[in-house]
């Protein structure tokens, strides 16, 4: 046994509750955090749903003043993060806490609001270069170094684990790209997990989402950059997830499979936080810039490619993982890592997503383009390196 261990930094929520009801936690959570609540939601999961006007009588009636400041249906663009700090109230910001109910797109663009809030003067005028400037890789790359104003998480899907990172993805349609804007200050205060509140997600979204978790599991394990504690919450979380997946999509309300989902996306979005990922991530992004592709939907149809291309360079890693699932797996790694690798392409092909990048609307003269723009930090931690002349002809196969 290796005894060496590698120095790494853990960051994670100050506090997490799970658990079936715990959404009736959510004021008492935000009382203790501020006087003032701001709301960000999606319209469907928080608005839509009946939970606002829940929500907003359960903080009235601890004394906060709710106001809703954004909602979104999709993932979040520079102009929806401009607007929404734009929208804010000047005066109060030093006792506000934000509560952000709903998919992972709802929780960075919470994150993304509560760090602008307090990075950026009230009176600044252009707040679209204030967003850039604080995404990684364009702009001036200023910091988020003034503590943000607290966030209340609480995710409705089970997938993106933004519940528990420190980044908030920011997406711009008009200029081409879609950045992180990263700080460990950015990580969520309190995390509510309620896997009831994930039982209304269809079909679709159950297993994109689902896939999503899987995948910030798998590549977390894998990844050049792995540390010791996200491995182990991985290797804690894949085997339920693995095997919840179908259950959640095939019957909607099995609620242990929901739950074990929920928690999983939890567990995956530590892991993330606190190691890395891979080629289906760097991938996903430059997807979801081209063809509008969902960030869970990208990740659920590259899984299967990234495990193949990786296989070798990261063979005992998955071999660990076959064996974490199945207690009869193979004593050769080789014959292991095989193993889980037919596992996922078979875990795709029950839930029913896409298997081939044509399939997400991707035209085949702009597989160059995508291998050129696929890459950033997620990439840097594929177990194999992958500049764009060796993505081309992964990518060419996977079309």
């Amino acid at each position: 046994m290796q005894l060496s261990l590698p120095a790494y930094d853990l960051v994670v929520p100050p506090s997490i509750r799970f658990g079936p009801g715990r959404a009736a936690e959510i004021a008492p959570v935000a009382a203790g955090l501020g006087r003032t609540a701001w709301l960000v939601g999606g319209r469907r999961s928080l608005v839509a749903s009946g939970l606002l006007q829940r929500l907003e009588a359960e903080l009235a009636g601890l004394g906060l003043a709710a106001r809703l400041v954004a909602t979104t249906s999709g993932e979040p663009t520079v102009d929806q993060v401009a607007a929404a700090v734009a929208a804010l109230p000047p005066a109060g910001r030093a006792e506000a806490v934000v509560i952000a109910v709903g998919g992972g797109a709802a929780i960075d663009l919470a994150k993304a609001v509560a760090a602008l809030a307090t990075n950026v003067p009230p009176d600044t005028a252009d707040l679209d270069a204030a967003v850039v400037d604080r995404l990684e890789g364009v702009g001036r790359g200023l910091a988020i170094d003034v503590p943000p104003l607290p966030v209340v998480a609480v995710p409705t899907t089970a997938g993106t684990g933004a519940e528990a990172t420190r980044n908030a993805v920011i997406s711009c349609p008009r200029r081409g790209f879609k950045k992180s804007m990263r700080s460990p200050l950015m990580v969520p205060r309190a995390v509510i997990v309620d896997p009831l509140l994930t039982h209304s997600c269809d079909r679709g979204t159950t297993a994109a989402s689902g896939l999503d978790a899987i995948t910030q599991l798998v590549e977390s394990f894998v990844c050049r950059f792995a540390r010791p504690v996200p491995r182990a919450v991985a290797l804690e979380a894949l085997p339920r997830a693995l095997a919840a997946l179908p259950e959640a999509v095939e019957h909607p309300d099995a609620a242990a499979a929901r739950a074990a989902m929920a928690h999983a996306a939890l567990l995956s979005g530590i892991a993330l936080a606190n190691s890395g990922l891979g080629m289906a991530h760097g991938v996903a992004a430059a997807l979801g810039i081209e063809c509008g592709t969902p960030h869970g939907l990208a990740c659920a149809t590259l899984l299967p490619v990234a495990v193949r291309i990786n296989l070798l360079a990261a063979e005992r890693d998955f071999a660990a993982l076959e064996r974490a699932v199945a207690g009869d797996a193979a004593r050769d790694d080789r014959d292991a890592a095989e193993a889980f690798a037919a596992r996922i392409e078979a875990l795709c092909d029950r839930v029913a997503v896409p298997r081939r990048l044509r399939d997400l609307g991707l035209a085949r003269d702009r597989l160059g383009w995508l291998a050129a723009n696929s890459g950033g930090t997620s990439m840097r931690g594929n177990p194999v390196e992958l500049d764009p002349a060796r993505l081309l002809p992964i990518l060419e196969a996977a079309y």
